[in-house]
């Protein structure tokens, strides 16, 4: 079995791209030629297995080896789909080729955009190379974002009460699901996920960076201090203190057991400027409850 075949069964293989994809030249044009190619077939199993789910079974022919032998028929058809003019493999290439020129080249930076995709009906190919592609690498950013944080805050749950999703939720829409995370000038993690600032009695380290605020409704660029951190865990632990313990957040506290309630309850006690803030945050917070369930 080529590589190409391998792949689309084995998602995990894309991983023996990563360093070649960033590396310049020749070889990283055709490493990377071959990652989209890859890509491509990944993306369109998913299709055609979500495809053949939702046609209705007899019963009469159906089993294990029926299965196995669809399942099979399914890459082959994937693996002779893929590459061709003009298909997705196209649009995957350019975006992962601008995703490592953006990111400098480093092999590191690389393995992120090269990650599978976990395609569904409704972004089938033919419905727009770029967007498709868009919409696949920010769901796998998302449940990644989400189970790398799922221990910390789920820690830090019990102890405050908080739910962990929720949390994580605010988290991944304060950074971009990571993409956006406050750092040192020096490029360091402050490891702030709550976009959290250093004013009050804060003793500890900080973080100096522009930031976007809104007056009046009207967004502008400012330069701000942000509290820095050893670890993740301290950022979730810190994010629980000020809600919990600061007579600011009581009404926040008592909406635990609703979305809307919460969220609302962080705009109207002042956690954001932004006037839609609610609504955003709800929006994430929503999104990290279906990962959680799908991956029950």
């Amino acid at each position: 079995m080529g590589m190409q075949q391998a792949l689309s069964a084995d998602p995990s293989s894309l991983n023996g791209l990563k360093y070649q994809a960033s590396k310049s030249g020749d070889d990283g044009k055709a490493a990377l030629k071959q990652a989209a190619k890859q890509f491509e077939a990944l993306f369109m199993r998913e299709v055609i297995k979500s495809m053949r789910e939702a046609t209705m079974k007899s019963g009469i022919l159906e089993g294990q080896g029926s299965s196995l032998g669809n399942d099979l028929l399914d890459q082959q058809f994937a693996v002779q789909m893929s590459g061709l003019p003009g298909g997705l493999s196209g649009a995957i290439e350019r975006q992962l080729s601008q995703q490592i020129t953006d990111q400098g080249g480093k092999a590191g930076d690389a393995g992120d955009a090269v990650k599978a995709p976990s395609a569904k009906m409704s972004e089938a190919p033919w419905v727009s190379g770029g967007s498709t592609v868009s919409r696949a690498s920010g769901n796998s950013r998302q449940a990644g974002f989400v189970n790398q944080h799922s221990q910390a805050a789920e820690a830090v749950s019990r102890d405050s009460g908080i739910p962990a999703s929720y949390m994580i939720g605010q988290a991944g829409h304060e950074t971009g699901w990571g993409k956006s995370e406050i750092r040192h000038a020096d490029g360091a993690p402050s490891f702030n996920l709550f976009g959290i600032k250093a004013t009050g009695g804060w003793k500890g380290k900080v973080a100096e960076v522009r930031t976007t605020e809104y007056s009046n409704g009207t967004p502008h660029k400012t330069t701000a201090k942000f509290r820095a951190y050893d670890s993740y865990e301290d950022a979730f632990r810190d994010y629980a203190k000020l809600i919990s313990k600061s007579p600011r957040y009581d009404q926040v506290m008592d909406q635990l057991d609703s979305v809307q309630g919460f969220t609302t309850g962080l705009q109207k006690a002042g956690y954001a400027t932004d006037p839609r803030y609610a609504a955003k945050l709800s929006q994430a917070i929503n999104t990290t409850l279906s990962l959680q369930r799908s991956s029950l």
